[in-house]
């Protein structure tokens, strides 16, 4: 498939067409899953059982985790004979238009799944145009992954340091390396209790995972005594000592507005009345989330909070959301409750454990091939224009 049939019509239909023209001329299946749940499985037999322990999973019983991905209460309304061979899957974002309604959301610690971490994910993010957020909690450095992207759209996921030298640092850097936002995630003051990990007594942070930003950050190694390269110990016990910030509130936005010029998404919304804190704080956005359910259990889910709080602030301001997106179809129903955008979390990690490069790209291509053929037989030729006509709650039926 060339670059060009990547973008604009019938993007699922070249897919589905291709692999169809395979299996009936030349005898060849897909090698790369085509459902979500056999690349699960495929590439949790390729994860060691630390990569198998942070990825998998969510907090607690994982009740929140199992709900997030319930989206059938939603219901798909067709809608025939209105003209959808041309299909536009662009949408507008913060003002700049995406290719897709589609983002890579900010995944930490990559390089628990393939050598080449995020590098590999922005590159596949970069071929197919899809916009990327990287994490804070990244295993290679946010200038590498910005090199690797080029021009393609990039975000920066913040975590708030107590140390606010390393804080202003991170956002400085960001700014620095061509980032065209902020994601501040709101929803970690504290750990979450993940069953998965505390029954392996694991926390790849310990063993200096994920510490491609801290571990390259002037402000955070004039912290140290020692050099992160002389001293690891020392440099994670540091980081353990100043991620986060539990005591921060409303009021201290002010530090983030005022480091940086960029636009800031306030990530890890669940109630409209933070929705609306966050508007009249000054961000740019909103981004609905329970943090993969990884955060808290028995949580509302983010599809289950996103109505209310588009409706409070869906004429406003951005609305994202993330948590439970494994299909196509997923996506276009979130679309449809208000977001502007959804973000892929899990599928790609997958892609990523399953095949490096070329899976992250193939999980993008199957999910904008679905998402796109969804909105063809739904009667709808122009993702901007899937609204909320396009599903119904199971409870009016």
């Amino acid at each position: 498939m060339s670059d060009d049939d990547t973008h604009g019509e019938q993007f699922g239909v070249k897919q589905i067409r291709e692999v169809y023209r395979r299996g009936m001329f030349d005898g060849e299946t897909p090698d790369f899953p085509v459902s979500f749940e056999t690349l699960r499985e495929e590439a949790t037999e390729r994860m060691s059982w630390q990569a198998q322990a942070y990825i998998h999973g969510g907090a607690g019983t994982e009740e929140t985790f199992e709900r997030n991905k319930e989206f059938s209460r939603w219901r798909i309304v067709p809608r025939m004979l209105r003209g959808v061979a041309d299909r536009d899957l662009s949408v507008d974002v913060l003002g700049e238009e995406h290719a897709y309604p589609l983002m890579i959301t900010p995944l930490g610690v990559q390089g628990l799944v393939h050598e080449e971490g995020e590098l590999a994910t922005a590159r596949a993010a970069a071929d197919l145009d899809v916009p990327f957020v990287l994490s804070s909690l990244s295993t290679r450095s946010m200038e590498e992954v910005a090199d690797a992207l080029g021009d393609t759209p990039k975000w920066f996921q913040y975590y708030w340091s107590a140390d606010r030298d390393v804080a202003a640092s991170f956002l400085d850097r960001a700014e620095e390396a061509g980032y065209e936002a902020i994601v501040l995630t709101v929803d970690a003051p504290t750990l979450g209790w993940r069953e998965r990990l505390l029954s392996k007594g694991y926390y790849p942070f310990l063993d200096g995972e994920g510490m491609g930003n801290y571990f390259s950050d002037p402000a955070f190694r004039e912290s140290l005594d020692e050099p992160p390269e002389e001293n690891p110990e020392a440099a994670v016990d540091r980081f353990l000592s100043v991620f986060g910030d539990a005591s921060l509130t409303w009021d201290d936005l002010e530090f983030v507005f005022e480091r940086t010029d960029l636009p800031v998404i306030i990530k890890g919304i669940l109630h409209p009345d933070d929705a609306r804190k966050a508007v009249e704080a000054g961000a740019a956005g909103v981004q609905v989330s329970t943090h993969g359910g990884r955060q808290i259990d028995g949580s509302i889910s983010a599809i289950e909070a996103l109505p209310d709080i588009v409706e409070e602030v869906g004429d406003e301001t951005t609305v994202l959301f993330d948590s439970g997106i494994r299909r196509g179809e997923h996506a276009f129903k979130a679309l449809a409750l208000g977001a502007d955008s959804v973000m892929l979390g899990r599928p790609f990690v997958y892609g990523l454990a399953h095949s490096g490069q070329d899976g992250v790209e193939q999980v993008l291509r199957n999910t904008l091939s679905q998402l796109d053929l969804t909105m063809g037989l739904a009667g709808i030729d122009a993702a901007s224009d899937i609204d909320a006509d396009a599903v119904r709650d199971e409870k009016t039926l």
